[in-house]
């Protein structure tokens, strides 16, 4: 479940690119709080404790400004394309008790049966819970299940006070029989054929078409004569 991590922030008064390069800068945050009806809060983070923070996904603080303390889940975080650097974090107002709405991942554990190919349909549902004890993830375990198997959201163990929002006949894990290489090689020759793409045939088989080509020369030339 979602622990709180409480983080000091300060007030911001100033808005803008610019203001928001010299916040960064000075390895701070910008963010945003909104939720129950205030007018969105803006303040700047601490750059480090804000980042590890975000390891966990849906993280809720206990964000201390000023001498008022906000009960705050995150619910977009922008980052830096290239460096992955948090730029902008949008945090949703909470209280104690209240249901929230979130995405929650789903791991998978154990191995299926052999020959087998598991595909993860949903990397994570959405379910309802209190904003205090949002499960960090779920687990859904494969082990010895044979090809056929299907494990749809309803299926998926939540615990006690969790509901599921994501539609119960959805698919989220798939066991599947795994293709030989024959039958893969097959289906790559057919799929060629109807791109009309021609495959690069082997020394001997090259061999074999020169030697058909020269009988057909000599039977033209015979014809011919």
């Amino acid at each position: 479940m979602s622990d709180q991590t409480s983080i000091n922030a300060t007030k911001r008064e100033e808005f803008g690119k610019g203001a928001a390069r010299r916040i960064r800068r000075a390895d701070l945050v910008p963010a945003v709080l909104y939720g129950h009806g205030n007018d969105p809060l803006h303040v700047t983070l601490p750059g480090h404790a804000t980042m590890m923070a975000l390891k966990l996904s849906n993280a809720v603080l206990s964000l201390h400004v000023g001498d008022e303390t906000h009960l705050a889940l995150v619910k977009d975080v922008q980052r830096d394309p290239i460096k992955r650097t948090i730029e902008h974090v949008d945090l949703v107002e909470v209280r104690k008790g209240e249901k929230v709405e979130v995405d929650v991942s789903i791991h998978v554990e154990g191995d299926a049966a052999p020959e087998t190919v598991v595909s993860l349909d949903y990397t994570e549902i959405t379910v309802e819970a209190e904003a205090t004890n949002i499960p960090e993830s779920f687990t859904v375990s494969i082990e010895g299940m044979e090809a056929g198997t299907r494990i749809l959201a309803g299926e998926v163990t939540l615990p006690a006070g969790v509901t599921l929002v994501t539609d119960p006949e959805a698919l989220v894990v798939n066991v599947a029989q795994a293709i030989s290489e024959e039958e893969l090689e097959s289906e790559l020759a057919e799929a060629e054929a109807e791109a009309g793409i021609e495959q690069d045939l082997s020394d001997e088989e090259e061999a074999e078409a020169a030697e058909a080509g020269d009988d057909e020369k000599a039977e033209e030339k015979t014809e011919e004569a």
